[in-house]
C-alpha cells in the first residue's frame, strides 16, 4: 500500500537574533523548533513506557539467546554464530535504554562522558545489528543456493573473521560520535540538560547529516542483500521435492525480511523527509508540521527499535534445536515440565534459518 505524504512549501522566516550562539541546527528546522517548543509531541509521554517494555523484553530474549547459545558454543552451526554476535549486538543497544529513558522524564542526568559513551554504543549496534541480518540472510543463500560450492566459506573460523571485521569497521563509522556529542542545556528549559550533538556546531550539524546517510545505507543495503539472497532461497525451495518442509521454510524467509523492513523502513522514509528540511529542500513555517514530523521521528523509531526484542522469536526461538536447548536451561533451573514454553507440538515445528545446512540441506 502507497502512502502519500505531502508537504506545503513555505518560506522560513529567520529570528533576527544575531548573538546567539545556540546551535541546534542554525537552519530552518533548528528556528522552527525553537519556536515550536511549546507544541505538544503527543509522543513524549508514549516513548518512556515503549522503550522500558522493548528494554524488559529485549533483555529476557537476548539474554536466553546467549544464554542457550554458548552452553553449546563447540556446536555451533554457522548460522548460530551469526545469531550469537547478533544477540550481543541487541543486548548492548538495550542496555542504553534506561539512560534515555531517564533523559525523556528528567533530562541528562550522567555527564558527559557517559552521554558520548552510549551515542557510541548506540550508533555501533545498530549499524552492526544490521549488517549481521544481512550475513545471516547471506549465509542461508549459500547453504541452500549454493550448498556445495560454498562450504570452504561457510567455516566457523572464516565467520568469526568475517563478524571481526565487521565489529571493527562499524566501530569505525560510529567512533566521530565521540568527538560531536556533548551535554548542553536546553533552549526551552535552562534547568534541563540534554545529549546531542551541539561540540563544534556546524561541523557537528554535517556530522549528524552524515550519519543519517550511514543509517539509510546501512538499511537499504542490509534490505536489498536479504531480500535477494531470500528471494534466491525460495526459488531454489520452490524447484525441491519435500513440500512440508519446503513451505515452512518458504514462509520463514519471507517473515524475516518482511518483518525487518516493517520495523526500520517507516523510520528510515521519516528521517529521510527529515534531512529533506535540515537542508532546507523542504521548507515550513506552521508548528503543525513540524510537530507532525517529529511525532512520527519518535514513533517510528520507537517501532525500529522493537526489532531487537523480535531477533531471538524470528531467528532462534522458532528453531526445534534452540527450543530443547531453552528446555534443558529452564528445567536445570527448576521449571517444571508442565510450564516450560515449548514443550508441546515439539515434533511439528517449522524450520528455521538457525538449524543449519544439514536441515536445509537435506530439502534440496
Amino acid at each position: 500500500m502507497a502512502v502519500t505524504l505531502t508537504f506545503t512549501e513555505f518560506k522560513l522566516e529567520e529570528p533576527e537574533d544575531e548573538n546567539s550562539t545556540d546551535y541546534d541546527y542554525m537552519n530552518s528546522s533548528g528556528s522552527m523548533m525553537f519556536a515550536c517548543m511549546d507544541e505538544q509531541n503527543v509522543a513524549v509521554g508514549f516513548q518512556p513506557v515503549l522503550y522500558s517494555l522493548i528494554f524488559l523484553l529485549g533483555v529476557v530474549g537476548n539474554g536466553l539467546m546467549i544464554t542457550v547459545l554458548l552452553r553449546c558454543r563447540r556446536l555451533l552451526r554457522i548460522t548460530e554464530i551469526y545469531l550469537l554476535h547478533l544477540a550481543v549486538a541487541d543486548l548492548l543497544l538495550l542496555m542504553t535504554f534506561p539512560f534515555y529513558v531517564v533523559e525523556y522524564v528528567t533530562g541528562w542526568l550522567f555527564g558527559e562522558m557517559l552521554c558520548k559513551l552510549m551515542g557510541l554504543v548506540k550508533c555501533l549496534n545498530l549499524l552492526c545489528g544490521s549488517f549481521l541480518l544481512a550475513c545471516i540472510g547471506f549465509d542461508r543463500y549459500l547453504a541452500i543456493v549454493h550448498a556445495i560450492p560454498s562450504m570452504r566459506n561457510r567455516r566457523p573460523r572464516t565467520v568469526h573473521i568475517t563478524c571481526s571485521i565487521l565489529w571493527l569497521v562499524c566501530l569505525g563509522l560510529s567512533l566521530p560520535n565521540v568527538a560531536f556529542l556533548t551535554v548542553k542545556e536546553e533552549r526551552a528549559n535552562a534547568s534541563r540538560f540534554s545529549c546531542f550533538y551541539y561540540h563544534l556546531e556546524l561541523h557537528a550539524h554535517n556530522w549528524l547529516l552524515t550519519n543519517r546517510v550511514f543509517d539509510h545505507v546501512c538499511f537499504f543495503l542490509s534490505l536489498a542483500i536479504m531480500s535477494y539472497c531470500y528471494t534466491a532461497v525460495v526459488v531454489t525451495l520452490r524447484r525441491s521435492q519435500k513440500s512440508q518442509t519446503k513451505q515452512g521454510a518458504i514462509r520463514l524467509a519471507l517473515l524475516l525480511t518482511l518483518v525487518f523492513c516493517f520495523c526500520w523502513l517507516p523510520y528510515n522514509i521519516t528521517l529521510l523527509i527529515q534531512t529533506l528540511v535540515d537542508l532546507e529542500v523542504i521548507k515550513y513555517k506552521r508548528c503543525e508540521s513540524y510537530v507532525l514530523l517529529q511525532t512520527a521521528l519518535d514513533l517510528t523509531n520507537g517501532l525500529g527499535y522493537s526489532h531487537s526484542c523480535l531477533n531471538p522469536f524470528l531467528y532462534a526461538f522458532v528453531g526445534v534445536k534452540f527450543r530443547n536447548e531453552l528446555n534443558r536451561l529452564l528445567l536445570e533451573l527448576g521449571c517444571s515440565p508442565v510450564c516450560l514454553p515449548f514443550n508441546r507440538n515439539q515434533g511439528h515445528s517449522r524450520p528455521s534459518t538457525s538449524d543449519g545446512a544439514t536441515n536445509l540441506s537435506s530439502i534440496m
